[in-house]
């Protein structure tokens, strides 16, 4: 290709490429736009329906282009107006992410600037605030400081991480894993046995521990279990416990499973994806022996209000992480002198990686503690604010909640069970209040999780009253 022919083909592709690099006008009118749709978006939350039973039917891509405003309009027919409104207060059903708008700002400023928060050669800075986050992880749960941690997408990569630590650390690999041992808690996350399939554990032994009536882990029984292994001939080398179950925010015996674990010489892991940030609050005494854990799990895009997309994982055996994830490439030889601790993709499957540090990091420096603690602290009295209320209904309702997830049933007197679930139904239907359903016991059950940071008093009256409707709907069939 001769040299005018080559410039003329770049001043052409110049021209519809630089389409790419929006103007500083435009920036501003787009981010003023956004910021409107924002601030409408949220002023509008408390009186919006929060479940819309229907699917979105206009987002495929096509070639031709839409205006800015079209596209937000767009985006909140067809995203914000079908399924669960995830950001609402009224959101009472799955455990919540409220979203609070300090972490938008991050991530706006974030994805603006760009940063590579992989390798601390290539962004020292947003380095550094992941690290500084998760030391800031480590005093809250009283870890060591020479433990290592990654910010992730959330509970079930937190747990991949910490498994395949716990799998290289006990060498758990060709024929030892059939003839190793898994204890978890029939109210496991089902992240957990996803992560052991991943890592290559599908055939090992898994035991369900048996639940006391409060739904916790009794150690009791689980060192009659693994004392039954042991005689067995198997070898007995991770024990799952729970700080804050899914199905009952259930709060395992930690301190006496980490007695077990020590015992025993087990890996000790304790999810605290839902409940972890409750050791902030008044009930910090459930949390005696979490520190004592090999590994833990906890999401801020839940207890501190975060959108989804942050979990947390801390981990005490630093050498089995690196050699779990550790390794030098020769396009990566100029990061090598690196601590190989401070970069994030050391100790994680990730080599990029979103920079999530800073929709934590911000809100804190922001903001401060104290507000978050008071916010979780207000979440769990409005769960036995709801029971009171919704108890002189006449509900029933499973034991006195450890954290703010409470189940609770309506006692028909004949087909209970198939009515409760007409109810669910019909709370669904109704969609100002959102609650889910679950099976305890071989029960059918309501379920409500106070965690959104938007959800007040105001919000339990309503959801109070939405529920008072719905069973005058159910009982006049």
């Amino acid at each position: 290709m001769d040299t005018g022919t080559l410039l003329s083909k770049l001043n052409k592709l110049n021209t519809l490429s630089s389409a790419l690099e929006i103007s500083e006008s435009e920036r501003s009118r787009f981010v003023e736009q956004l910021s409107a749709y924002a601030n409408r978006f949220i002023s509008e939350l408390p009186e919006k329906k929060i479940f819309h039973n229907k699917k979105p039917e206009s987002l495929a891509i096509s070639n031709s282009k839409k205006s800015f405003i079209e596209l937000l309009d767009l985006y909140h027919k067809e995203v914000t107006e079908t399924g669960i409104n995830a950001a609402s207060g009224n959101h009472l059903g799955y455990i919540p992410a409220g979203g609070i708008f300090a972490s938008a700002l991050a991530d706006f400023l974030a994805a603006v600037t760009n940063p590579y928060a992989g390798v601390y050669y290539a962004s020292p800075g947003a380095a550094e605030i992941e690290n500084e986050v998760l030391n800031w992880l480590k005093s809250i749960f009283s870890f060591p400081q020479n433990s290592v941690g990654n910010l992730t997408s959330g509970g079930s990569v937190s747990t991949l991480i910490a498994f395949t630590a716990a799998r290289d650390k006990f060498q758990i690999k060709n024929e030892k894993i059939r003839n190793s041992v898994v204890y978890i808690s029939p109210q496991v996350h089902h992240s957990t046995q996803k992560a052991l399939r991943i890592i290559g554990l599908e055939d090992i032994v898994l035991r369900s521990v048996p639940l006391d009536a409060h739904h916790r882990m009794r150690a009791d029984a689980l060192n009659a279990l693994i004392e039954k292994d042991i005689a067995g001939g198997l070898h007995p080398f991770l024990l799952v416990g729970t700080a804050g179950t899914t199905d009952t925010g259930a709060m395992d015996p930690l301190d006496e499973l980490a007695d077990t674990a020590e015992r025993h010489h087990l890996w000790f892991h304790v999810d605290a994806a839902y409940g972890g940030f409750f050791i902030l609050t008044s009930k910090k005494e459930l949390f005696r022996g979490i520190e004592r854990a090999d590994s833990l799990i906890v999401d801020p895009h839940k207890g501190m209000f975060i959108p989804y997309g942050l979990g947390a994982v801390l981990i005490k055996d630093r050498t089995a992480v690196l050699h779990s994830n550790q390794y030098v490439a020769n396009y990566m030889q100029d990061a090598v002198t690196d601590d190989l601790i401070q970069s994030p993709s050391n100790v994680s499957p990730e080599l990029t990686k979103h920079f999530r540090g800073l929709r934590l990091w911000l809100p804190l420096q922001l903001h401060g503690v104290e507000p978050f603690a008071a916010c979780l602290e207000e979440k769990l009295l409005l769960v036995k604010y709801f029971r009171n209320e919704a108890g002189k209904l006449g509900f029933l309702f499973g034991p006195e909640p450890d954290l703010s997830i409470s189940y609770f049933w309506y006692p028909f007197e004949s087909d209970a069970d198939e009515k409760n679930r007409m109810l669910m139904d019909e709370i669904h239907d109704d969609g100002e209040i959102y609650f889910s359903s679950s099976v305890i016991d071989e029960k059918f059950v309501i379920r409500i999780a106070v965690l959104s940071f938007r959800t007040k008093k105001e919000t339990i009256d309503k959801a109070v009253q939405m529920i008072q409707r719905c069973l005058k709907k159910v009982q006049t069939r």
